[in-house]
């Protein structure tokens, strides 16, 4: 009669919020209150061990993602050195401030981004504002100082509207934000020689009125080809766009009085004919009448041979090309489709140059129509013929989308039932390679058994000369033990016994330093269990 009554003691206890009171060492803060209570001890906290700097990490997302870049005060050596409670503590009641610092005296520079300049005269919260935040989920917090990016673009109006890049610091500093003392037109694609060099910027970067009505000056996107975006061209195109024949930077009057007609000639310049050199054409070895009945007199035969004309020589470019430009091709897809390979889907997309490009090499002629001949195979042996037959990968892949699979998986021996008909290819079929050190699809090499995907949480308690014992208690339509019967064991659950909790019997326990469940129980005997 004793143990019954303190028995009862112990669930009276408990009743009344004893034991919590008792587990708990005090209030936690007014943040973390939603995880008041014992049911919630390992939401942070792992049985046995301290709290968990994983299951911190997994709440605090943002101090994660930073982490995992290298970046912000929490990838300092201060602190990635430290545990997370080292520095916010717990259970120290409602009011407790979890995440304390000095504002007045912070290093900035262990944030990965050090205050220069103008930014050391400022206060933190001229930054460290919610308009500066892209994260939503960051910028709805109160005080945060966290979120930021260091793209001066999240602070300041980018007037470029993005033309120039990202990268600010290519000209300005943060010392001021004029005049550019970093920019150096050298390092552009057009340099100021002559007159140019002591023209106001605004002569040739003019103001502009951008879709959002601010004034916007433009510096990329020029079009310098030739002199007439910036000069009237008093000739009316008679003589060409190429200024530089009779004109020179250093002077619009320096002129060069050789005047010549090419039209007059029996080769009108037409397209890109117009902008070259003369001395690109009229050589010493061509002589000032060369040749120009075929595009091969002038311009290297690109395909080396393969598209040979009547009399064995290169044929004639115009079949293929304009003097506007060698490219775009005016090769079109009924010719291609006539040719023995018709673009679809995603072919439609990509370049000329990916297919019949090598190198500096140009191939059209016997390139072969396979998938192979331009995708590598990557799985290597791991597909047999059946699933590979010719080398054509269109058995799972689509034209339209490498990423799109049609496969039909019940054509294999796995076919895939329940929950397996959801998860994505990658879940079973990509493993590590223990000989090339990175994940690799794996077909051939799947294993059909459970084991293949799935850890043994019971450690071998059920393991049979079965292949796929498991699904003896589970099924393939969630983890459950549906199929579990404790009726056929050796002990079946009568009376009382079937109202009892199934953890109240079967503990946790370790073994070969991995926690399970006992489910295979020796000791039947009612001693075992009551005493």
């Amino acid at each position: 009669m004793l143990k019954y009554f303190f028995l009862g003691i112990i669930i009276s206890l408990i009743i009344t919020g004893y034991s919590d009171a008792q587990i708990s060492p005090g209030e936690l803060s007014l943040a973390h209150a939603r995880f008041e209570g014992m049911s919630n001890c390992t939401k942070c906290h792992e049985i046995g061990k301290q709290v968990s700097a994983a299951k911190c990490l997994s709440c605090h997302k943002e101090i994660a993602g930073l982490i995992n870049q290298g970046r912000g005060y929490h990838s300092s050596a201060d602190v990635k050195s430290k545990t997370c409670w080292q520095c916010h503590n717990e259970h120290h009641g409602r009011n407790f401030q979890v995440i304390r610092f000095d504002k007045k005296n912070f290093d900035h520079r262990k944030t990965t981004f050090e205050q220069t300049g103008k930014h050391a005269q400022i206060g933190c919260y001229e930054c460290h504002q919610a308009k500066n935040i892209g994260d939503p989920n960051i910028k709805k917090r109160q005080g945060t100082f966290l979120g930021l990016s260091h793209a001066c673009n999240s602070c300041h109006e980018d007037v470029h509207k993005k033309s120039l890049g990202d990268n600010c610091s290519i000209c300005h500093s943060t010392t001021a934000f004029k005049p550019v003392s970093k920019f150096d037109h050298a390092n552009t694609k057009f340099k100021l020689i002559g007159r140019h060099a002591s023209v106001e910027c605004a002569a040739c970067h003019k103001k502009e009125t951008s879709n959002d009505g601010k004034i916007f000056q433009k510096f990329k996107g020029l079009n310098f080809a030739n002199c007439s975006p910036c000069h009237d061209d008093f000739h009316k195109g008679k003589f060409g766009q190429d200024c530089k024949k009779c004109h020179n930077p250093s002077s619009f009057h320096s002129v060069n009085t050789v005047k010549f007609d090419h039209d007059k000639t029996n080769f009108k310049l037409e397209g890109k004919h117009v902008f070259v050199k003369c001395e690109n054409c009229h050589t010493k070895e061509r002589g000032t009448k060369p040749l120009f009945a075929k595009c091969s007199n002038c311009h290297r035969d690109y395909h080396e041979g393969q598209f040979l004309g009547a009399d064995g020589k290169s044929g004639d470019c115009k079949n293929c090309h304009t003097v506007n430009g060698f490219s775009p091709s005016t090769f079109t897809l009924e010719r291609h489709a006539a040719a023995g390979f018709a673009l679809q889907g995603g072919h439609l997309s990509i370049a000329c140059s990916q297919c019949h490009k090598t190198g500096d090499r140009w191939v059209f002629k016997k390139l072969g129509g396979k998938c192979i001949t331009c995708h590598t195979n990557v799985h290597g042996d791991e597909l047999t013929a059946e699933y590979l037959k010719d080398s054509q990968c269109d058995r799972c892949h689509s034209v339209q989308s490498w990423q799109r699979i049609n496969f039909d998986h019940n054509t294999t021996k796995f076919a895939l039932q329940g929950r397996h008909a959801q998860i994505q290819c990658r879940q079973c079929h990509m493993r590590l390679d223990d000989v090339n050190g990175r994940r690799d699809y794996k077909f051939k090499s799947v294993s059909d058994s459970c084991s293949w995907c799935h850890t043994d949480i019971h450690l071998g308690q059920f393991k049979t000369d079965k292949k796929n014992y498991c699904l003896e208690c589970h099924t393939t339509d969630n983890w459950k033990p549906e199929k579990f019967n404790h009726e056929k064991t050796r002990f079946p659950l009568t009376g009382a016994h079937g109202k009892v909790e199934c953890r109240a019997c079967h503990k946790e326990i370790e073994k070969n330093g991995a926690r399970m469940v006992m489910y295979k129980i020796g000791d039947f005997r009612c001693a075992a269990c009551h005493f």
